[in-house]
């Protein structure tokens, strides 16, 4: 995509609110294609989820085509954000954040793929670093959302999304002994629709 921007002029825009910084084992996601893009979109985790923040990063020669008054922000240049912001970043770089997500997510991803050989109501799994989706298979009498409640009155928290599809992002802070414990609760959960 990256290249085929380039090669017609069009600028590449990384949107990377979804995926949040270190989620996917790299501080961004684009790290994992070696790409740089013309404009970078950041949000919910450049505070570390503490404060209200979001950020476009750019060049200068792209940022500089807009002129003083042709674009204006509800909460842009608040000085309380960028400091949170700076904060979080540092946390993430001091606590080695993204290679832990890439440590841990690469144990989930290996135990999903191993519940998608065992499951009949797994069809798909995929995922980088703690940013990972099961895909059920679409029965009438079991969906993405079902499993999503017996996941919470299991003790875990997991977000249906597109009808068949459940969204995994442990916190970029879980160590072994939690990650074990969640891949448990999922195996029963998944073998409780059996």
């Amino acid at each position: 995509v990256a290249a085929l921007c380039r090669k017609h002029k069009v600028l590449f825009v990384a949107d990377e609110v979804q995926t949040g910084l270190c989620r996917t084992g790299k501080m961004l996601a684009v790290d994992h294609e070696g790409v740089k893009p013309d404009i970078l979109v950041l949000g919910k985790a450049l505070s570390g989820g503490v404060f209200p923040v979001s950020a476009v990063l750019a060049s200068s020669e792209v940022m500089l085509q807009i002129r003083p008054g042709e674009h204006g922000s509800t909460y842009g240049g608040n000085p309380i954000a960028a400091a949170v912001g700076t904060a979080a970043l540092q946390v993430l770089k001091d606590e080695k954040l993204a290679e832990n997500s890439a440590e841990m997510g690469a144990i989930l991803l290996k135990e999903l793929q191993a519940l998608s050989k065992e499951s009949p109501l797994v069809t798909t799994v995929r995922g980088r670093g703690l940013f990972c989706a099961v895909v059920i298979r679409e029965q009438a009498d079991v969906t993405a959302w079902d499993v999503c409640l017996r996941l919470k009155e299991n003790g875990l928290l997991a977000k249906p999304t597109h009808g068949d599809t459940i969204r995994l992002a442990p916190p970029l802070v879980i160590n072994r002994s939690q990650l074990d414990e969640c891949i448990d609760i999922i195996k029963t959960t998944f073998r409780s629709f059996e």
